[in-house]
């Protein structure tokens, strides 16, 4: 049986969850920040009859899709959810899972990203950390500097507006934290964390300007974000493709965990 979670679901939810922490982070960090009673994000949950659990579910955060398993479950119901619902523009999540529903659904385009998790301080991560020029921490009103920096990234798949609500939600909400390095009064590189909950955080958004690259600066900002996060007691996750970033995280200490795939519709 399938039917929307409520607040009475948190524990049993949670129990599910934190199975597998890293790769639930999302998750778990909305279900931390947001609760189940906003109408920009409903949860679902595959009930066992025999034991009252959670074997299963669906997250639904604005037009995007989030699936959620410890084992076998309902993909065709799952999929129904979704048909039946609010249009929706991506389903996203561990590969295996998406992969499943996707049999019973039709998209345009898909995308696959590898999985790493870094849960521990190490000595390559501090050295990557430079005292040269000040790292700075984003408040809102670097929103748009910042966002003039990605505009330039051509693999960050987002339109501008788009980008900068979601980068001001985040940091008003505390969700997420973002450093940059700036010359001349320019922003030339940042990092951000997404997702964070008490647990765990998701970096994202490492870029660096064309014309300062090859000097460090992303990995530089990269260290000092994770060696603080790490600091209070969380680990990290990010996504990568690109082969020869996956060289720099794991030389930090990010170990792959999985693969993350994202259907368009």
């Amino acid at each position: 049986m399938i039917r929307k979670l409520t607040e009475n679901d948190r524990s049993a939810l949670m129990e599910l969850l934190l199975t597998e922490p890293a790769l639930n982070l999302f998750i778990i960090g909305d279900v931390e920040n947001f609760g189940f009673e906003q109408d920009f994000m409903e949860l679902w949950g595959e009930i066992d009859p025999a034991t009252g659990s959670i074997q299963a579910g669906l997250l639904r955060f604005y037009d995007s899709y989030l699936p959620f398993a410890g084992g076998p479950f309902e993909e065709k119901a799952l999929a129904a959810i979704m048909t039946q619902g609010p249009r929706f523009i991506m389903l996203s999540g561990p590969a295996d899972i998406v992969h499943r529903i996707s049999r019973s659904m039709s998209f345009r385009k898909e995308k696959q990203l590898h999985f790493a998790e870094l849960k521990a301080i190490s000595k390559p991560l501090l050295d990557a950390v430079s005292p040269a020029a000040p790292i700075r921490k984003a408040t809102v009103d670097e929103v748009e500097a910042i966002c003039r920096l990605t505009d330039q990234i051509t693999e960050f798949e987002s339109n501008r507006e788009n980008a900068r609500k979601s980068l001001k939600q985040t940091l008003e909400s505390g969700t997420g934290r973002t450093y940059y390095l700036e010359h001349e009064g320019q922003v030339i590189a940042t990092a951000s964390t997404s997702a964070e909950n008490s647990r765990s955080a998701m970096v994202i958004g490492v870029a660096t300007h064309p014309d300062y690259r090859q000097q460090g600066l992303a990995t530089r900002l990269a260290a000092q974000l994770c060696a603080d996060v790490l600091s209070e007691g969380k680990s990290l996750c990010l996504f990568y493709d690109n082969p020869k970033a996956g060289v720099i995280y794991k030389r930090l200490g990010f170990q792959d965990i999985g693969n993350w795939a994202m259907m368009y519709t």
